[in-house]
């Protein structure tokens, strides 16, 4: 087998694509999601749709988010190339492979799920209740944004790079319009609403500069392979 054949045989698989493509779609829509909620929840009301439109389309992105997170989960769990197990996708922080960025992916995919779930009994758990729970689902996108971040070999691909930054500013966009039109009774949540879309940027610039662009990162970032890594497999963004 000449080299050209085993350079080949070492590079990712198609699950592999099909994980990393999965994922970046699943952020895009949670993004989307997000963006949704945010902008369309308090007291406004868009004058040419109707919110009953617009929560029937909030649900249907969150269900497609599911359903392409659960490509990207079962993807990455058939790639042999580092051992997954179903535990470690719903089991935050107890996989031997890169711990702390898959386990944050694994903490945003429980607490969809729990939105989710309490979302189909709504009215039995009462508006209060299920209130509570639903601003879980603000909290899957920062730790699903880090989880790719931290764990994607392609993070420093222009256009990834490109992608986070547009899913960034537009959650903090919405942030911001969410602020503007909340009342002066609302000032507690208007100061720490403005101080997370300042500081959350701030994090993400200074982590990707610290960790994922630099090189080095496949080394570094908290991962335990079924195989060494190696410069080749650096320059692919690290071990898979």
């Amino acid at each position: 087998m000449n080299t050209a054949t085993l350079q080949l045989a070492a590079g990712p698989s198609p699950l592999w694509y099909a994980t990393r493509a999965g994922g970046t779609v699943a952020l895009v829509l949670l993004t989307a999601t997000v963006v949704l909620g945010i902008a369309s929840g308090g007291q406004y009301a868009p004058k040419r749709i109707a919110r009953f439109e617009i929560a029937a389309l909030h649900r249907n992105l969150s269900l497609l988010t599911l359903a392409f997170l659960v490509l990207h989960i079962v993807t990455a769990i058939a790639d042999t190339f580092v051992h997954l197990t179903w535990w470690d996708a719903v089991l935050p922080f107890a996989s031997s492979y890169r711990t702390l960025w898959l386990g944050l992916g694994t903490l945003a995919f429980d607490l969809l799920l729990a939105v989710l779930a309490t979302s189909a009994i709504r009215l039995r758990l009462g508006v209060r209740r299920w209130k509570a729970v639903h601003w879980l689902s603000y909290a899957c996108w920062p730790l699903a944004l880090f989880h790719g971040a931290g764990t994607g070999t392609d993070t420093k691909l222009p256009l990834q790079l490109l992608l986070t930054a547009a899913c960034t500013a537009a959650v903090v966009a919405a942030v911001w319009w969410r602020l503007y039109r909340a009342g002066p009774e609302h000032r507690t949540a208007r100061i720490w609403g403005g101080v997370a879309a300042l500081v959350l940027p701030m994090l993400l610039v200074a982590f990707l500069a610290n960790g994922p662009l630099r090189a080095g990162w496949a080394q570094r970032a908290d991962a335990v392979t079924t195989v060494p890594a190696s410069p080749a497999a650096d320059r692919l963004g690290g071990p898979r």
